[in-house]
Parts: C-alpha cells; sequence; structure tokens
C-alpha cells in the first residue's frame, strides 16, 4: 500500500497499550538526509478552548508505529503519566461528604 504525508492526515491514531484514541497526524519529520520518515507528530490537546495553551505534542517514532491502515494508524506508544493522574477522585457525589457516605 502506498501513503501520500497528505492522506496520512486524515488516519487516526489509536495507541494499542490502552486502546486510547491520540488525534489525527498532523506533521511528520522526514530525515533529510536519508529521505526516511522518522516519525508522525500527534498535536497537543488544547487546554480551555486554547486560552491556556496545549498539551505537548506526541512524537510517535517510526519503529513504534505497528500498522498503517486506510482509516486509522495503530502505535504502540507509552504515554507518560499525566500531572495529577495519581490522584483519585471521590465518586459519591456532591452531597457524599455532608452525609458521611465514605467510598
Amino acid at each position: 500500500m502506498f501513503c501520500r504525508i497528505t492522506d496520512m492526515h486524515d488516519k487516526e491514531v489509536i495507541n494499542i497499550c490502552d486502546g486510547m484514541r491520540l488525534g489525527c497526524v498532523d506533521d511528520v519529520e522526514v530525515d533529510t538526509c536519508t529521505a526516511q520518515l522518522v516519525s508522525i507528530v500527534v498535536f497537543g490537546r488544547p487546554k480551555l478552548f486554547g486560552l491556556l495553551g496545549h498539551e505537548e505534542d506526541i512524537v510517535i517514532g517510526w519503529k513504534e508505529i505497528e500498522v498503517i491502515g486506510e482509516q486509522a494508524i495503530l502505535v504502540n506508544h507509552p504515554l507518560p503519566p499525566r500531572m495529577g493522574g495519581g490522584k483519585k477522585r471521590r465518586k459519591n457525589g456532591l452531597f457524599g461528604g455532608i452525609f458521611g457516605e465514605n467510598s
């Protein structure tokens, strides 16, 4: 299968590590000395509609790409834990603390 860089822009990138949709290919990195595709880039998601900037871009190396399909690209890319990702939120609702429910 042949694929142009412009065709890759429409493909969704799915991480097979956790099944998470990372976004669509926004850019590629090419080694100009060897004329080889080095990585694909998914731009970071906007924070508060872009008013607070964006998350960091996700750069996925060529060796991490498992399959390039017609509609999606499957990658094996371990993502670093997000800031504050270790904190667990209570799921007992708004009035849980008022009525003494502990979970």
